[in-house]
């Protein structure tokens, strides 16, 4: 399967094979419609690990999401809980359903057999450099796959990642963003991997994401219930952004990653760096270290975006939602 040209107008000729990772909550739901909506994308498989919300709430979501955007995509259990450390979930910023606390039904739905790790490696070795992999969440599931087989390591397609700091601050602790330090060990075997990572920061949502009040009436005026369901999930986000992370409104992390993945375009400028995992430390626990100067002397290792297309985004999510 060729690759069709992002960005230029080329109308793809064939379907883009995506599988996505998701430790599914607000943002992550918002991911997933832009991706479920997108004409030109067969998502093969969604894959689902503990770390927003504990696993069984992060399948409902994901089964809701998939249900509501009238898809039959698979979704797929993996890890319940980190490599090494507990499992923190983020519940306090996304609401304990990771939904915003806003009264879905978010019970009884019924996900596909198998195992994650089992369906990361089966769709790539399936699909090849064709494929798309995109990480919305912790990163065990990945980690546990390479584990298994190291071969994907020379997986040679795209990968974009949510996750990380490329420059700036943290979301979790001062320098750590919340999916790299919910598992450090499970990002470090990641990034030391020679997977091809394109990392897509939190610094990239607070800068070219953020969603102030006349943001989300422009998306709510669209009228659709996409929107209204885009929306109305933020609800406990919105209110921990101002109080917590000072923003205008609710950032929406996970889905300009997945916008980038879409059309790589949306990245502006993207510097190949080495970055390290930090996987210890009271403050430094999950960090990113990005070496922009090159100081480690360490081979680069990520495609780090640096700057981003916020017009390319909010077109791209209101045209999903539409």
């Amino acid at each position: 399967m060729s690759s069709p040209a992002h960005g230029s107008g080329t109308v793809p000729t064939m379907p883009r094979p995506f599988l996505i990772d998701t430790d599914t909550a607000s943002d992550d739901a918002v991911a997933l419609v832009m991706a479920l909506q997108q004409p030109d994308i067969v998502v093969e498989a969604i894959t689902v690990v503990a770390g927003n919300v504990p696993l069984p709430m992060a399948i409902q979501n994901a089964l809701y999401t998939v249900e509501l955007c009238g898809s039959s995509v698979p979704v797929i259990a993996g890890a319940d809980r980190p490599l090494v450390i507990p499992l923190e979930t983020a519940q306090m910023v996304h609401g304990q359903d990771g939904m915003g606390d806003i009264g879905l039904p978010l019970t009884g739905r019924v996900p596909d057999g198998g195992h994650a790790v089992k369906t990361i490696l089966d769709t790539i070795h399936r699909h090849g450099d064709d494929l798309t992999l995109v990480t919305l969440g912790p990163l065990t599931n990945l980690a546990l796959a390479l584990r298994r087989d190291p071969s994907i390591a020379g997986f040679n397609g795209r990968y974009v990642m949510m996750g990380g700091v490329g420059e700036g601050r943290g979301n979790i602790t001062p320098v750590s963003e919340y999916n790299l330090w919910a598992d450090p060990h499970a990002a470090r075997i990641v990034f030391e991997s020679g997977l091809p990572i394109t990392m897509v920061g939190w610094d990239i949502s607070y800068k070219y994401a953020t969603f102030a009040p006349e943001d989300q009436a422009a998306l709510r005026a669209t009228g659709t219930p996409l929107a209204d369901f885009c929306l109305d999930i933020q609800a406990v986000v919105d209110v921990f952004v101002k109080r917590e992370t000072k923003l205008a409104g609710f950032d929406l992390p996970d889905p300009i990653a997945m916008a980038v993945a879409i059309d790589p375009d949306v990245a502006t400028r993207t510097e190949r760096l080495f970055v390290g995992i930090e996987t210890e430390g009271r403050w430094a626990r999950g960090q990113t270290v990005v070496d922009h100067l090159g100081f480690t002397g360490e081979t680069p290792n990520v495609d780090v975006v640096l700057e981003a297309s916020r017009s390319r985004f909010v077109d791209m999510l209101h045209r999903a939602v539409t």
